[in-house]
């Protein structure tokens, strides 16, 4: 079976060079193959984002390059701003699925930004904590009922819009940060099970699918 081809973009703040991306990188290329990529602002320098049609012309090309050879699967993984543009993107290309690691659903200034949610209608599971004040769950739970798309949500317990959660609740668990990734990683690769290696493009289950 030929292994999915992960397009993993990174959010707002950072580059794909990063320490959470390339943590998160070593953690797909468990799953499958992965590309990463850097939008055109970051790669000029700059701290601000680009424009949106400017994301996602960047986006979408990247994904031209990165499928070029690849026979498999294209799944669009990208952390916060990267998984919305992967959204975007998916709405105007074929991929098998799409996963975001702590979806920004709420704006700067606190606007619900659902609009490429509900157009979906590929796969897409949202790997979000609970701490996230960018994506509050209940908010969350009510746009995935709105879904046209099959999604699935694995919740991450005290996490942060890292998916991070802090030193004193692991050691009250009795957990590291190692081993949250390691669960949200499974829930991944179910998902992939359930959506892209299979193929079905039902509805998920509504429920989340665990801390």
């Amino acid at each position: 079976m030929v292994r999915p081809l992960f397009l993993l973009a990174p959010g707002a703040g950072a580059p794909s060079t990063s320490a959470w991306m390339r943590r998160w990188a070593a953690h797909l290329a468990r799953l499958g193959e992965v590309v990463p990529l850097d939008y055109p602002y970051r790669l000029a320098g700059r701290k601000s984002p680009d424009r949106l049609p400017v994301l996602v012309t960047a986006h979408r090309a990247a994904l031209a390059a990165a499928r070029a050879g690849h026979g498999g699967p294209v799944v669009l993984a990208g952390k916060s701003m990267g998984g919305r543009i992967g959204c975007h993107v998916a709405l105007e290309e074929e991929v098998a699925a799409i996963v975001c690691l702590g979806y920004p659903l709420r704006g700067a200034r606190g606007d619900l930004r659902s609009e490429v949610l509900l157009a979906l209608r590929t796969p897409v599971l949202f790997v979000q904590g609970t701490a996230d004040a960018l994506c509050p769950l209940d908010a969350l739970e009510r746009v995935r009922g709105e879904l046209r798309a099959a999604s699935a949500l694995h919740v991450v317990e005290g996490g942060n819009h890292s998916l991070e959660v802090g030193k004193r609740a692991l050691a009250a668990r009795g957990e590291t940060q190692d081993d949250v990734e390691a669960r949200a990683l499974a829930a991944i690769e179910v998902f992939l099970d359930a959506h892209v290696r299979s193929g079905p493009r039902g509805r998920a289950r509504r429920g989340p699918s665990g801390a």
